[in-house]
């Protein structure tokens, strides 16, 4: 993956760049946000889920099987006493017609999201403070 760029373009907003684009978060009102946008960890949870979206889109584009009708409700639990997020629930449902042959197979699909394995390897985290040089004056 390339290199994503943080930046700050005022208030609350918190923004990063990454192949052209901007993903543009910012915090509720009641948290001194403007509320223009996700959440950070709003944006950490769509991602659990959209990934696990992709996974069932493909399994049905795959088969021939028409996605429509086909969602996942997310539910988060947390514990709390840390407040720390112990459980994702992913609940896919499917329309009646829905092949009852893949039903069991579409949560494995769901489960190869690669978002969720990446949580669940616990990477390491390197976090430090660069000094940028100054940059030259142009002529």
């Amino acid at each position: 993956m390339a290199e994503m760029t943080i930046t700050f373009p005022g208030g609350k907003k918190v923004n990063a760049e990454l192949h052209g684009r901007t993903i543009a978060t910012d915090q509720p009102r009641d948290a001194g946000g403007d509320d223009s946008a996700p959440a950070p960890f709003s944006l950490f949870l769509a991602s659990i889920g959209t990934c696990a979206g992709i996974y069932v889109l493909s399994f049905c584009q795959t088969r021939g099987i028409d996605a429509a009708g086909v969602r996942i409700t997310q539910s988060v639990e947390f514990d709390q006493a840390t407040h720390a997020m112990a459980k994702v629930n992913l609940q896919i449902h499917v329309p009646a017609s829905f092949p009852e042959k893949y039903r069991e197979a579409l949560v494995r699909s769901a489960d190869g999201c690669a978002v969720k394995k990446a949580i669940q390897a616990q990477p390491q985290f390197d976090v430090r403070t660069v000094v940028d040089e100054p940059r030259a004056k142009a002529l």
